[in-house]
């Protein structure tokens, strides 16, 4: 059995034990958290919403914050002595799903 649920504007497919990364998210480190279900396949049954599947949510805890690889941002101006350097590290939030129901 798998889902398509959506966080936070994006969709992915999970299943029950799953731990995935997503956008950081508002909740606390062991806080549960539910997000509504879009497609819901069980085996040959499909249940699809319009647009989410009445009375079925995925609960998820979430496991930890994480932050990604450090980009660098580089701008300048040619032959103006005009340069910025900046970095940026994406935050992200580490999520265990509990259950799909």
């Amino acid at each position: 059995m798998y889902a398509i649920v959506n966080i936070l504007g994006k969709q992915y497919k999970v299943q029950a034990n799953d731990v995935l990364t997503v956008d950081k998210l508002s909740a606390q480190v062991n806080e549960e958290v539910s997000f509504p279900v879009l497609m819901l396949v069980d085996g040959d049954k499909v249940k699809v919403g319009t647009p989410e599947v009445k009375n079925v949510m995925c609960k998820a805890k979430v496991v930890g914050d994480v932050k990604d690889k450090k980009l660098t941002v580089f701008k300048y101006k040619a032959k103006k002595n005009e340069r910025k350097k900046q970095g940026h590290r994406q935050p992200y939030s580490k999520i265990a799903i509990v259950s799909i129901g």
